[in-house]
């Protein structure tokens, strides 16, 4: 099976940077899911407010599924995060393994 890298890269608001950090700590813990073989979150080098989060995922159909899980914390620390994201900055990179 064909894996699948989902990314999002963004910056977030400077003075929510401790929040976001816990928020993230958090969020980590809650987004392991059935197929989800690994989850990171990265800083960008020499910017300090600028993260990606990758998602590896063991096939196709575990990117697909996904999202279709139901966690009300983790909706609660998603609506949180996207307080914390500097608007028109996200940007979402799906990459499918070549077999």
């Amino acid at each position: 099976m064909a894996k699948v890298i989902f990314s999002i890269k963004y910056e977030i608001i400077p003075t929510k940077r401790e929040e976001y950090l816990n928020v993230m700590s958090e969020l980590k813990n809650l987004v392991k899911a059935v197929g989800l073989v690994e989850y990171s979150l990265y800083q960008v080098k020499n910017k300090k407010n600028s993260f990606e989060e990758i998602h590896v995922f063991e096939s196709v159909d575990a990117y697909e599924n996904f999202e279709d899980t139901e966690d009300e914390r983790k909706d609660i620390l998603i609506n949180k995060l996207s307080d914390m994201i500097k608007q028109n900055t996200t940007h979402y990179s799906t990459l499918f393994e070549v077999e």
